[in-house]
C-alpha cells in the first residue's frame, strides 16, 4: 500500500519540518510516501473564507488518485485509538487496498465537498490544530501503526 499525503500549505517552521521529515523518513521504511504541498490562498477578508476553502478543496480533489482510499483529516472526524488505526491499516493491507491518500487542508479546513467525497473523515484531536501540527502528528501516528503492525517496541 502507497500512502499519498496531499496539504494545503508549506513548512515554514524548522522544528516542525524536521519532525516531519524525521517521521517520513522512518515511514518510508515501511510504506512508500509522497508529500505533495498544495499552494495556500490566504486572506485578510473574512468574506473570502468560502471562496478559498472551494478553491483549496477543489486543487485537492484534481490531485486524489482515481482507486485510491481517501481519508480527509478534520476536528470533527471519527476519533480513533493508534491501535485501532493500525488495525485498521492492517486491514487495508489484507484486502490489498492499493493507495491511502490522506488530506490535510490549510488554515481554513476542508470544503465540505472534500468531506463528503471521503472515504473515512479522521480526528487527529477534538482540539483545533495547525495544519502543520496535523501533519507532524499524522506522519507520527502513520508511522506507529507501522511499528504496532511489526509488534515493534515502539509503541508501548
Amino acid at each position: 500500500m502507497r500512502l499519498n499525503l496531499l496539504c494545503i500549505g508549506r513548512m515554514t517552521l524548522p522544528f516542525l519540518r524536521a519532525g516531519c521529515d524525521e517521521f517520513a523518513e522512518r515511514l518510508k521504511r515501511y510504506l512508500p510516501l509522497t508529500i505533495t504541498e498544495i499552494k495556500e490562498h490566504k486572506t485578510g477578508r473574512k468574506q473570502d473564507l468560502p471562496k478559498i476553502i472551494a478553491t483549496e478543496g477543489e486543487n485537492l480533489e484534481q490531485r486524489i488518485p482515481q482507486g485510491s482510499f481517501v481519508i480527509a483529516l478534520d476536528q470533527g472526524g471519527k476519533n480513533m485509538r493508534s491501535e485501532q488505526l493500525a488495525e485498521f491499516m492492517n486491514d487495508h493491507l489484507v484486502r490489498s487496498i492499493p493507495e491511502w491518500t490522506l488530506l490535510i487542508g490549510g488554515p481554513y479546513g476542508l470544503s465540505e465537498n472534500l468531506r463528503k467525497r471521503a472515504d473515512l473523515v479522521l480526528s487527529l484531536s477534538p482540539m483545533t490544530l495547525t495544519h502543520q501540527m496535523a501533519r507532524l502528528l499524522l506522519l507520527e501516528q502513520l508511522y506507529r501503526c507501522c511499528t504496532i503492525l511489526r509488534n515493534e517496541p515502539y509503541h508501548h
